[in-house]
């Protein structure tokens, strides 16, 4: 009977696992472009784009001999100051997953880039509503036919999401046979 209930637990940890990892999106900061102060990317614009979610990661790939990444307060976000970040990145790609709900304050820390534009606000909303809103409804006055919208590729990469499902799944399965050795 105990394997019965070890194995229950261990089917229900993987399946807790896969489902949380599977459901979370991965963007890449700037898209093609990257985290660089080439091209005046509108980081603004960039994340209001998008819909992020406790869980989902936030890519950051640029040049590290030139560029790093720094978590801030909102204060210092606006004044783009770099005395006391919150946490340093800078290998040039770095994944930072998003564990709270808020606004996520990141910038640019090399002399410059800050004011030049190279800040990015993700913002996870507080209250998400599941329902629609009336404005989201279909009008019963109009005649145009659907509109299907294709997923943005900007989205999410489920197969690199998934990576983390896998993993949990073989420490669980290891952990399982471990237990009987």
């Amino acid at each position: 009977m105990a394997l019965v209930e070890r194995a229950f637990v261990l089917l229900m940890v993987m399946a807790v696992a896969v489902v949380h990892v599977s459901n979370a999106a991965v963007y890449k900061v700037g898209d093609s472009a990257g985290w660089t102060t080439i091209g005046n990317i509108d980081y603004k614009q960039w994340a209001a784009t998008k819909t992020f979610k406790v869980g989902d990661i936030v890519h950051f790939e640029y040049n590290a001999q030139f560029h790093n990444v720094m978590r801030v307060t909102h204060a210092m976000y606006k004044s783009c100051n770099t005395s006391a970040p919150l946490a340093t990145y800078t290998t040039g790609n770095d994944s930072i997953t998003i564990t709270t709900r808020g606004h996520h304050f990141y910038f640019c820390g090399v002399p410059g880039h800050c004011q030049a534009g190279q800040k990015v606000d993700i913002n996870v909303p507080r209250n998400i509503s599941s329902a629609p809103t009336p404005s989201a409804l279909v009008s019963p006055k109009s005649h145009s036919a659907p509109t299907v919208l294709a997923p943005s590729p900007n989205k999410a990469a489920p197969l690199n999401a998934l990576k983390g499902g896998f993993v949990m799944l073989g420490l669980a399965m290891a952990l399982f046979v471990s237990s009987y050795a």
